[in-house]
């Protein structure tokens, strides 16, 4: 576990981050719902090893940026990932994120187009796909549907749908147990905010789209493959992973990583 001994403060929260400094092109990755900045170790160990800066934080709320101070929102949490950026001066970062941080990217890239060079999702859905009939449906009983599980099943049950291996569930099962089930519903519900179909829009950057062979969390399976088709780049599936693909298989995701940043020349 990174030390987190940096600072900023927003809204009545200390986030916390960790820099890796130097002069490379800046990289900042966003946890997904319920995690913090452990999930990301090994992409940071093997980044930083070949020259990027590499910025890790907990979301308000998450980890060790607690209390969250604020309510977790959508609109909170964009503003919290720009004010990092603001606060570090970094020049057009590549923003990575997994889950609700990929969500959280897409939207900070649409509202804010110059502001990263490049964006890399893993494990999150289209955030400006046209939704089904269906899919709407789930959106709208997901949330009802977490807060019937008791909060001592929660964290396990969600561990366990989000992970292929024990050491990843693990992890999961840590993280989660750090918010409570009030709080892990408010989380998810920002996450749907983030979502809001536009048929039409592009990513204005790079993009590089991966995602867990066994991910059948939500929509992704079936919704990322579309997106890559529109926007005419192809996803990166990793064999025997599961939602959080970059704990369950680090070496294939940071090959992947690592590959898409020669590629753009960043």
């Amino acid at each position: 576990m990174v030390n987190l001994t940096s600072v900023l403060s927003l809204h009545g929260c200390a986030l916390r981050y960790a820099d890796s400094g130097g002069d490379g092109v800046p990289l900042v990755f966003s946890h997904g719902a319920g995690a913090d900045h452990v999930m990301f170790e090994a992409q940071r160990e093997h980044l930083r090893a070949r020259g990027y800066r590499v910025i890790t934080w907990d979301m308000r709320g998450h980890g060790r940026s607690r209390p969250a101070g604020a309510p977790f929102t959508a609109e909170r949490a964009i503003a919290d990932l720009c004010a990092l950026v603001e606060h570090l001066a970094l020049d057009r970062p590549v923003l990575v994120g997994q889950s609700l941080g990929g969500n959280l990217g897409q939207a900070v890239v649409r509202r804010h187009p110059g502001l990263a060079r490049a964006l890399i999702v893993i494990g999150s859905t289209w955030n400006t796909a046209p939704l089904s009939w269906n899919e709407r449906l789930l959106l709208k009983v997901a949330a009802p549907s977490l807060s019937m599980i008791s909060a001592k099943r929660l964290p396990g049950m969600m561990a366990d749908a989000s992970a292929a291996t024990e050491e990843a569930r693990a992890d999961a099962r840590r993280a989660f147990s750090q918010l409570s089930k009030q709080e892990f519903v408010q989380v998810w519900r920002a996450t749907v905010e983030l979502l809001d179909p536009d048929p039409g829009y592009r990513t204005p950057v790079p993009l590089c789209l991966i995602r867990g062979e066994r991910d059948r969390t939500g929509n992704i399976a079936s919704a990322m493959p579309r997106w890559a088709r529109a926007e005419g780049v192809e996803e990166v599936v990793i064999p025997g992973a599961g939602h959080i693909a970059n704990q369950d298989a680090p070496r294939a995701v940071n090959v992947a990583i690592e590959a898409f940043l020669r590629r753009i020349s960043v």
